[in-house]
């Protein structure tokens, strides 16, 4: 072979391995530390190519964990990493090893806490809520949530006599970073006066690294920073409304979904709450089946809801009300999808037995206690003509 034609083949040679990109791949969990008991979370790749994720242990360790797919191609954010729950005296250490087709593999450690270990949270709340206050659901002990209670000025309620009037309560979920739900009383009085405050900051009864950072932005991923008490419903005084924009009172909504159909349902719930003496509002949703989350631009990667509902308790003097004490339910489950963003909330709205059928949670539980008889008539009708 000439010199000539052997500089042509090599260069051919160097220009065709040129041509064979390595795949950059990342891993990511949601969490790199999870609790002792066995549960699961989703973990996200990023790839063009094709890649298999497969468990390393250290030696000698018996494998606890499963990841479902454990191969693919492109990126995905729906893989599901199971884990069993450690009955060890010491945490527990697995990688996560994403190897592409053509590439370097990346890695994920996530460490599993032992069984001797304290929750990671502390008492910041109740376990178990012992007020009587209508719009409370029912809480359960040891569910890993704490409700947390919110007075006017944005600091923890105490009581009437020492921090005034009550704000709003949260279901606040100390591993997925979300409150599961948000109740609040609603009235022309309680609404105030005024005008938004965007003044984002962190709710007062946390520690700051239990939160997500949203003070200067949202979760990442392209989700707005939603409300579940919503801004216009805590106008005055200044402090309340301020206590809207906190991290235990957000999740990440689709902006479509937020700024249309979701803020018309609301802008509706205030004109039921101006036509009551008071309206018991809970606010809430559901993450459970979720196969979508934020990026970690917040510090933790939270999972999208895949439903947003509100649970109505009216007390006033409709002539709906009449036969009822003066009392009327509502329920409404709207599908988190900015597909739906130009429809009705109305297509929505069921009975509260349907909602908490659908959402395991009962609500208004202090009223069956004063009234078992009335509570479960409400809660079995459907929304009569005042839900219009």
């Amino acid at each position: 072979m000439s010199q000539k034609l052997t500089v042509i083949v090599l260069s051919l040679l160097v220009a065709f391995t040129g041509c064979q990109k390595e795949d950059k791949v990342s891993i990511q969990a949601r969490s790199t530390y999870v609790s002792p008991e066995a549960d699961g979370q989703f973990v996200s790749v990023t790839a063009t190519g094709a890649w298999k994720l497969t468990l390393e242990y250290p030696s000698g360790t018996t494998p606890w964990a499963s990841v479902n797919p454990s191969e693919g191609t492109g990126s995905a954010s729906d893989i599901r990493f199971k884990y069993e729950a450690n009955t060890l005296e010491e945490a527990r250490q697995v990688t996560l090893v994403l190897t592409p087709a053509k590439g370097t593999p990346a890695r994920e450690v996530i460490t599993q806490g032992a069984k001797a270990e304290e929750a990671v949270h502390g008492s910041y709340g109740y376990d178990v809520a012992p007020m009587d206050w209508l719009e409370l659901p029912a809480t359960k002990a040891g569910d890993g949530r704490e409700v947390l209670v919110h007075a006017m000025d944005g600091g923890k309620y105490l009581g009437r006599d020492k921090s005034g009037t009550r704000n709003w309560s949260c279901d606040w979920d100390y591993e997925e970073h979300m409150s599961l739900w948000v109740a609040y009383p609603l009235n022309n009085s309680l609404k105030g006066s005024g005008n938004r405050s965007n003044e984002w900051g962190w709710d007062k009864l946390l520690p700051t690294s239990l939160q997500p950072d949203l003070t200067n932005g949202s979760y990442g991923g392209g989700w707005t920073r939603g409300h579940q008490i919503p801004s216009a419903d805590r106008l005055s005084p200044r402090a309340a409304n301020v206590s809207t924009f906190v991290p235990t009172n957000m999740t990440p909504q689709a902006y479509d979904f937020n700024g249309e159909i979701w803020a018309r349902l609301e802008g509706k719930v205030r004109d039921y709450a101006g036509l009551s003496d008071t309206l018991y509002v809970v606010t809430g949703a559901l993450w459970k089946n979720s196969t979508r989350a934020t990026s970690k631009s917040s510090g933790f990667i939270v999972k999208v809801p895949t439903h947003y509902f509100k649970a109505l308790l009216y007390k006033g003097s409709s002539s709906y009300a009449k036969d009822t004490e003066g009392y009327m339910m509502a329920g409404f489950l709207l599908p988190h999808d900015n597909g739906i963003a130009g429809g009705n909330y109305k297509d929505y709205r069921m009975s509260i037995d349907q909602l908490e059928e659908q959402t395991g949670i009962d609500f208004f539980p202090n009223l069956e206690k004063r009234n078992k008889a009335l509570s479960q008539q409400l809660e079995a009708a459907q929304p009569n003509g005042f839900w219009n």
